[in-house]
């Protein structure tokens, strides 16, 4: 099956990539995987405090990704995987990729304004090459109705 990797943060970029992904899936007959990363945990003193900010970070990704998963399952029927996953974003999404070759692109959403994303600099710049699938990167710019034309 073929599926669209999509890399969901509080950004609207990404609501606009996983849209984009989710209806390619239903048009491709594939499935989308849902990837929050958790920034590496800095080290604290006080390990019960550091504790406390590692599990709300934690639990606030785990929101982002249900409530990412409802839209998908809402608006197109699909189930998609969901993946959290802590540390460095790029190597994360590389070693997903490489673990299941079932995923066919990487999705990610640009800003509307402003610079890229880290991601989004880091896998059409110094990575492009290097990926074994293909990039598709979606201007945060585009409308819902553009979304849906171009998918």
């Amino acid at each position: 099956m073929r599926i669209y990797l999509v890399v969901v943060d509080d950004s609207a970029e990404s609501s606009i990539a996983l849209r984009f992904a989710a209806r390619r899936a239903v048009k491709t007959g594939g499935g989308v995987e849902i990837l929050t990363i958790l920034p590496p945990a800095e080290f604290m003193a006080f390990g019960g405090v550091q504790a406390t900010i590692e599990e709300e970070a934690r639990l606030h990704a785990e929101g982002l990704v249900a409530a990412a998963a409802g839209t998908i399952i809402e608006e197109s029927g699909l189930r998609p995987s969901i993946t959290v996953r802590e540390g460095d974003a790029p190597t994360i999404v590389r070693a997903l990729i490489a673990g299941n070759p079932d995923i066919a692109a990487l999705v990610l959403g640009a800003a509307a304004s402003g610079a890229p994303g880290a991601l989004v600099t880091h896998f059409a710049g110094a990575d492009a090459g290097a990926l074994t699938v293909p990039l598709m990167i979606v201007p945060g710019s585009l409308t819902r109705e553009q979304i849906d034309r171009l998918s």
